[in-house]
């Protein structure tokens, strides 16, 4: 279970802080959403659960056990929005194998068929495929690492309608084995699947 006490970050930068003691609580195997407007703070309130920002005060507890931003890194995975810019691979198996330099087929076959994407060649061009096939396939990426935790922001922006509902039935998927987070703007797809929902609002969260 992940279990957010009073999280708070407020960088020097900024007058405010985005993240204001925000509290959730999520089981395995359930998916949260997140609902907000840019700028809101639900990118970064993922960015903390992804072990890639130190937030000022608050804990971040998984099974009872209190951890740092270095114990997220390797407990979550996070999908960027639109994910298929950060691509570096030059085909599937390369964009894959990136810091696995030692992975296995089977992990590879396991992961892409976990997405639906294991009728592919390995040698494809990342850059080849759809818009849906990429979002999968940025989802494919995490699950090589094995995390405990995904994490997608905004996961269906940018993709037409028949590409939006073949990943919404993908994360319903997902969630039989994974807990799931999402930050959304655009919601509606995405509540009769989720099992809690929060509203965020200048870096408030509140349940719904």
């Amino acid at each position: 279970m992940l279990l957010i006490q009073d999280l708070s970050y407020h960088p020097p930068a900024t007058v405010e802080p985005i993240l204001k003691n925000i509290s959730l609580e999520l089981a395995h195997q359930e998916m949260g959403l997140v609902i907000g407007a840019s700028g809101s703070g639900k990118s970064t309130l993922l960015e903390v659960l992804a072990g890639f920002v130190e937030w000022n005060s608050g804990s971040v507890l998984w099974r009872s056990q209190k951890l740092g931003a270095e114990e997220l890194e390797q407990l979550s995975g996070l999908v960027f929005q639109f994910p298929e810019r950060h691509f570096c691979g030059t085909t599937i198996l390369e964009e894959l194998r990136l810091g696995h330099i030692n992975l296995d087929s089977d992990r590879i076959d396991h992961a892409l068929e976990s997405v639906g994407l294991n009728s592919l060649s390995l040698n494809a061009s990342p850059q080849s495929l759809s818009g849906g096939q990429q979002r999968r396939l940025a989802l494919a990426v995490q699950l090589i690492r094995q995390p405990y935790l995904l994490l997608l922001d905004e996961p269906t922006a940018g993709l037409d309608w028949s590409m939006r509902k073949q990943l919404i039935s993908l994360l319903a998927k997902l969630k039989e084995n994974w807990t799931v987070l999402v930050v959304t703007h655009e919601p509606d797809e995405l509540r009769h699947i989720c099992d809690r929902a929060w509203q965020m609002s200048a870096g408030n969260l509140t349940p719904i």
